[in-house]
């Protein structure tokens, strides 16, 4: 599993989970995968390539799904296999997790379903880590049942990954209390440093967003002892099929995770979790 069994064993290093929102070419997963994978390694990150084969979600019932579950699988063992890295992509339906997990090496659940029982049994019965996306409807120490869920299907490597809470209509708010408390829950935590700034529903049929807090929210996320950060990076995201207005510019990405590498530093020299 390319190693991602022994970053749960051990977790000395902070995980990068990144890619493109939705799998859009197999030439763009591959470029995306490919810069990140070197800037991670050389800002210490222990890199997962991410992006979705469908966006069951979206907004808008014209707005972009994704290539469907047979080409996205493709696409993303190919990426696993010329790359070098592990892949994770969301699943929708109970029925979809043992195929996704014959390819993929982490199986995330989408926010929006986080609750959904019989989804987070069949995710756990694959054997395969699940990363579980803190709803934005959920406080952070219910997730405890989410895990317990995971757990029951007999999964025991689980993250949980906070996403900012729902603000009023159209806003997210992040609090950052809730990356310790779930901490406390005993598994590893992401923070989500780009949905967490989307604005759902706010650009009129589909999720708005604000990229310019994507770096100050990851950079204090990072101070508060995280596990991990998971971006959504396109190399052009004003063109990018979905999350755009939320995601990083891929040029962006190696000086960010420099210093988020610093900051962890800093807490390690400390004696710090």
């Amino acid at each position: 599993m390319l190693h991602l069994n022994r970053w749960f064993a051990e977790r000395k290093t902070p995980l990068l989970i990144a890619g493109p929102c939705v799998l859009e070419s197999l030439e763009l997963a591959l470029e995306v995968a490919s810069v990140l994978k070197e800037a991670a390694e050389k800002a210490g990150f222990f890199y997962v390539f991410k992006s979705s084969f469908d966006k069951a979600n979206r907004t808008s019932l014209s707005s972009f799904r994704g290539p469907g579950l047979k080409q996205g699988l493709f696409w993303l063992s190919e990426v696993k296999q010329k790359v070098g890295v592990p892949v994770t992509t969301d699943i929708h339906e109970p029925w979809q997790a043992e195929q996704v997990a014959e390819v993929v090496d982490l199986l995330q659940i989408p926010a929006f379903l986080c609750r959904q029982t019989d989804l987070l049994l069949a995710a756990g019965r694959t054997g395969r880590p699940v990363n579980l996306k803190k709803g934005q409807f959920v406080s952070p120490w219910d997730m405890r049942y989410a895990v317990e869920k995971v757990r029951a299907g007999g999964s025991e490597k689980i993250l949980l990954t906070e996403r900012g809470t729902t603000f009023g209509y159209r806003n997210l708010v992040v609090d950052m209390r809730s990356l310790v408390i779930m901490r406390e829950l005993g598994v590893p935590v992401i923070f989500d440093a780009t949905h967490s700034v989307q604005l759902p529903g706010g650009a009129e049929g589909a999720s708005g967003g604000d990229r310019r807090f994507v770096f100050p929210l990851a950079r204090a996320a990072m101070a508060c002892g995280v596990d991990g950060i998971f971006m959504e990076v396109h190399p052009e995201p004003d063109r990018a099929l979905c999350d755009g207005p939320n995601s990083l510019p891929l040029a962006e990405v190696p000086t960010i995770l420099k210093t988020l590498s610093k900051i962890r530093e800093v807490l390690v020299s400390c004696g710090l979790p």
